[in-house]
């Protein structure tokens, strides 16, 4: 447990600059960033985190931020920040620690007003991605509920994949990374390496793929997947992932339902030591990725946009990277990704996480042992 509501000073940073309904002190990190159709202004807002993991915005316009060690932030509208009480002890050895955040689509309305997050869990055996729920109140969580844990703990620990996503029927997707053990990805009796899709209490949905196949979970929605770190559901209803090829070879994949992915018997990747091609470029059975990234993207962090103050990006995905620490721009069209535009390229570090807040605002945070929340909006 962790002191409650514990409070931290953040240095005032330059600038006053209107945010979320009131003023809000921040940094002008570029004043201006040209791209093809906007001009942006990148600012950061908040600073001191302990490799945060993922962003949201509550609807009171606050953010809720999830940092690797085990601890849930809360940025006021001041600037300060607030760690919460009552999480689960989490394993933060190596990739592990808390993770994704989502809200409820329903949250708002006093009944499914829930705070979902995974989370590294530790046992006698290793430790296992995990799915929880509480409630949010002023200085802690009340009523978490163990939803969802994977099987065959294992160590060391890498790979957890972790992100969450609701899809319209209200089914929430939820990744698991192979755990560093390729095969696991193709063993359908083992949730590593693929993507999940659970009810809102982390039950199995009545028509999820495999509900009638004996040789697989009922669970998985996908598999053969090695790492999807960026996951978001667009308004059409589709299902877009970003995942960690080996050395190379990052995928972005529409998910459906019932599919393989093909890792590790298809990647377009090569091995860290001999630097030789893992498995066939395609297979028969298996689902090529709609893209793959150039050189070390590492993708981390997915977003769809749909603000009006991005009009002229509508409907594009933005996808973070890791060792880039770059920002991409992908138009998507009948399926396919049909333009890609570098945003960022190196301004804010490595990006762990890309979400779009309900003021319009396209909101980032930087894997660091100081990260920073950053927002990016165009140029009044």
């Amino acid at each position: 447990m962790h002191e409650a509501s514990r409070r931290l000073a953040v240095p005032l940073l330059a600038g006053l600059v209107a945010g979320c309904g009131s003023a809000q002190a921040v940094e002008v990190v570029a004043d201006s960033i040209a791209t093809e159709q906007l001009e942006l202004r990148l600012e950061r807002i908040a600073t001191g985190f302990e490799h945060p993991w993922a962003v949201i915005m509550l609807p009171d316009g606050r953010f809720l931020i999830s940092e690797r060690p085990g601890r849930l932030a809360r940025v006021e509208e001041d600037g300060s920040i607030a760690h919460l009480d009552g999480l689960p002890e989490v394993s933060a050895r190596t990739q592990g620690g808390l993770l994704d955040l989502a809200l409820h689509p329903r949250y708002g309305d006093g009944e499914h007003d829930w705070l979902y997050f995974t989370w590294s869990k530790p046992g006698d055996d290793g430790t296992v991605t995990a799915l929880s729920r509480a409630r949010l109140d002023d200085t802690a969580l009340s009523d978490v509920e163990l939803l969802f844990e994977q099987g065959r703990p294992a160590d060391p620990g890498r790979h957890y994949g972790s992100r969450l996503a609701w899809l319209p029927d209200g089914t929430l997707l939820m990744s698991v990374g192979e755990r560093g053990s390729p095969s696991r990805a193709q063993d359908r009796s083992d949730h590593a390496g693929s993507v999940l899709r659970l009810t809102e209490t982390g039950r199995v949905p009545d028509d999820n793929p495999f509900v009638d196949d004996d040789e697989t979970l009922d669970e998985i929605f996908t598999f053969g997947n090695r790492n999807p770190q960026g996951l978001v559901v667009t308004q059409s209803g589709e299902a877009w992932a970003t995942e960690h090829g080996p050395l190379g070879g990052d995928e972005l994949n529409l998910l459906q339902g019932g599919e393989n992915y093909g890792w590790p018997e298809v990647s377009l990747g090569k091995t860290y030591v001999s630097r030789r091609p893992v498995g066939e470029d395609s297979l028969p059975g298996m689902r090529d990725p709609v893209h793959v990234f150039a050189d070390r993207f590492a993708p981390s962090g997915l977003a769809e946009v749909t603000s009006e103050m991005f009009e002229a990006w509508r409907g594009n995905l933005l996808a973070g990277g890791l060792h880039s620490e770059q920002l991409y721009r992908l138009v998507l069209e009948n399926e396919r990704v049909s333009h890609t535009e570098l945003i960022l390229d190196g301004q804010i570090g490595r990006i762990r996480d890309v979400h779009q807040g309900h003021d319009g605002a396209i909101y980032l945070i930087d894997d660091d042992p100081q990260g920073s929340l950053y927002r990016l909006r165009p140029v009044d």
